[in-house]
């Protein structure tokens, strides 16, 4: 496996790669198009307005922003000026800022002005903490004294005339982990990790160009949509179109169809609701050759019906935020629909018993990786960074099986898998089933015990618009698919189930429901 020089900085390593393709559109937003020649100058500016203020080498400043063509200005401006740029999720609340503010110590903020209310908020709820400046991406109206306008003051400053002595191995950024459970954690990233997920991922396994042009239903500040928009399309030349607004099945088939994107990439809620929507474009109105899915395991029933209408295939994969993007996966020409694939290449692959030791084929087993774009730490957390990153393995909290071809099945969250009767059964395994009935939009699988103490499956259902079912015509459908053990004894229908604001369902809260019954 090639290494990295001792000197390197991403973002120059972007620039340098693209110069010569400087006319060519980088990015496509719902206000224009920014060239890759004006993605670099900008944010070189935008690097000098942070040194400007005094920002230094390794301070943290908080990415608070839509995904418009500023976030990648504003990400690789920081990148480029040595200081570490700590991209936050859009959807949370003033006290998760404030919290995330004071935790990763943030000298500056960069923030939608959409966005700025709700971080002064937060500001106002951190008031032991301050930051030397906090720059607004296109202000709704006058802005208050001590904070500046992007687009102002990039104008203004020249821009910075060389990148900061960065090495591959130091902190290059932050992503905050979900927070499905307990505080988010600050995840410490490299600037190396961002060349390697690239390498590895978006042109070994994906076969990025050029030529092709990029859309993420997964918004940048995930691990997921950082690779999508910006270090995968970036590294090969490609156009990136990317969309302020959720990425709800009506927006993502404005934009499938008005920008003809050739590489889609999503998650399965995702795909499923557009499959479920009657506007769903035609095969011939789209340019679609490929897309990809993470986040959570594609129940083949959904992909096998995408592909029906399509023509093409749904790479599913599975990622980490501590890995910065896909290790294990379906690849073009290699799917396996209702697997996660097989190991990327450059990643090794175990899955463990209780004791530590490797299981046999055909077990379930815990997930661990070993590959070059783990993260550094949990800032601030000694004792979560060594439950998770165990020398050179990094435990991923998810359960897997592998089979006699070396094809990877999803089994559920550690914290997820029930033992019913003594026998492990796998939560996904069940809704996956239940996703294949007709009525059925979503399904959630929990353990409830009974009067007994005893573990039982019981299934939260979501139906499609206009749908009917009853809990005995799903529990004899799931009995006719899977071992008899495995259906779920109780159903449970509900209007929506709970989720995290990247989209995953959040089954603990479904377990403290049970528990208030």
């Amino acid at each position: 496996m090639n290494s990295l020089p001792e000197q390197f900085n991403f973002a120059e390593h972007l620039f340098a790669l693209n110069r010569a393709r400087g006319d060519r559109i980088a990015y496509i937003d719902d206000q224009g198009t920014l060239s890759y020649s004006a993605l670099e100058d900008r944010a070189r500016r935008l690097a000098a307005v942070l040194a400007n203020a005094g920002v230094r080498r390794e301070e943290r400043v908080l990415l608070l922003m839509l995904d418009t063509s500023d976030w990648p200005v504003a990400f690789l401006g920081c990148l480029y000026a040595g200081v570490v740029p700590v991209a936050v999720n859009t959807l949370l609340k003033p006290d998760d800022y404030a919290y995330m503010l004071t935790h990763c110590r943030a000298q500056a903020a960069l923030v939608s002005g959409a966005l700025l209310p709700v971080l002064n908020e937060a500001l106002a709820l951190a008031p032991h903490h301050e930051v030397r400046a906090c720059v607004v991406s296109q202000p709704q109206g006058a802005l208050a004294a001590g904070t500046v306008d992007m687009q102002a003051a990039m104008a203004n400053t020249p821009v910075l005339a060389a990148p900061a002595r960065t090495g591959p191995d130091e902190p290059g950024f932050w992503l905050y982990s979900s927070g499905s459970t307990g505080k988010p954690k600050g995840t410490v990233h490299t600037q190396g990790s961002l060349w390697w997920t690239a390498e590895l991922y978006g042109k070994a396994v994906l076969g990025l160009t050029d030529k092709d042009v990029c859309f993420s239903a997964a918004k940048l500040y995930f691990a997921y949509g950082l690779g999508n928009s910006l270090t995968f399309p970036l590294s090969v030349g490609a156009t990136v179109v990317l969309m302020a607004e959720r990425p709800t099945p009506d927006a993502t088939f404005e934009r499938w169809t008005r920008h003809q994107p050739t590489v889609f990439f999503g998650a399965p809620t995702g795909f499923a609701g557009m499959l479920a929507s009657p506007r769903l474009p035609s095969r011939s109105a789209v340019a679609l050759r490929m897309c990809s899915s993470a986040g959570e395991a594609l129940p083949a029933e959904i992909a096998q019906r995408f592909k029906d209408h399509f023509g093409c295939d749904i790479i599913d994969g599975i990622g980490s935020t501590e890995m910065l993007h896909i290790f294990l996966s379906n690849r073009p020409g290699d799917v396996r629909y209702g697997s996660t694939g097989k190991p990327v290449p450059g990643y090794e692959i175990s899955l463990r018993g209780e004791d530590g030791s490797e299981v046999p084929q055909g077990e379930i087993g815990d997930l661990y990786i070993q590959g070059p774009s783990a993260a550094l730490m949990y800032w601030n957390n000694r004792a979560k960074t060594r439950e998770t990153f165990q020398g050179a393995w990094t435990k991923s909290g998810d359960k897997y099986v592998r089979d006699a071809e070396g094809y990877y099945t999803y089994a559920g969250r550690s914290d997820d898998m029930l033992k019913v009767s003594g026998i492990y059964v796998s939560p996904f395994e069940v809704e996956a089933t239940l996703m294949q009935h007709t009525s059925v939009l979503e399904a959630a699988v929990i353990g409830t015990q009974d009067a007994d103490g005893l573990t039982k499956t019981k299934a939260f259902v979501v139906l499609k618009d206009g749908q009917a079912v009853t809990p005995d015509e799903l529990k004899a459908f799931v009995k006719e698919r899977l071992a008899p053990y495995k259906y779920p004894r109780l159903i449970e229908f509900l209007p929506e189930l709970p989720k995290t604001a990247t989209g995953k369902i959040q089954r603990f809260r479904l377990r403290e429901r049970e528990q208030r019954a």
